[in-house]
């Protein structure tokens, strides 16, 4: 032995016993010490600063198209998916232009911008009871949305203004 000697702490023995685990293993170790969180995707329909929300069985106030990713589904199929049943109409989206996590409820909203040239009537169905274009800024009003609402609407105004999705270098 070489007169360095190696100490191992015991976080570090855990990690590589894990390792060696089979995969179904480690998931299933993932799977019970991790947070679980439930993943939705949000279509924030816009035409000249008026987003398309719908009002919906199980939520207060406004709120925007989209739901629940389905498992295996992943965001855009999940929020095409969702728009469609909730208003009929047929979108595509590109990229996500913003993700919300909220630890303390466990909940990750993926948001998806889509423009429109034109506001078009919308019919409601499926969990949707009422559907309508409402100003940006009245959907800042905590007597008419819920907090994901308000933060998802806080999220495309900041999008607006600072559009590219570039990082930078900080500092030296």
């Amino acid at each position: 032995m070489s007169g360095r000697q190696v100490v191992r702490r015991p976080y570090a023995m855990a990690l590589s016993l894990y390792r060696r685990l089979p995969r179904f293993l480690r998931l299933w170790i993932i799977r019970r010490v991790a947070p679980g969180h439930t993943v939705g995707a949000l279509a924030l329909i816009e035409h000249d600063g008026s987003l398309l929300m719908l009002k919906q069985r199980h939520r207060r106030g406004w709120t925007f198209p989209g739901g629940l990713l389905n498992r295996g589904e992943n965001a855009s199929s999940a929020v095409v998916r969702e728009v469609e049943e909730e208003t009929g109409l047929r979108v595509e989206v590109g990229l996500p232009f913003s993700t919300v996590v909220e630890p303390g409820s466990r909940r990750v909203d993926i948001l998806f911008w889509v423009s429109v040239a034109e506001p078009f009537p919308v019919e409601a169905s499926g969990e949707a009871l009422e559907s309508g274009w409402i100003p940006m800024d009245d959907l800042m009003d905590p007597t008419t949305t819920d907090e994901p609402t308000r933060t998802a609407v806080a999220e495309l105004v900041r999008f607006r203004r600072t559009a590219p999705h570039e990082g930078r270098k900080l500092g030296a």
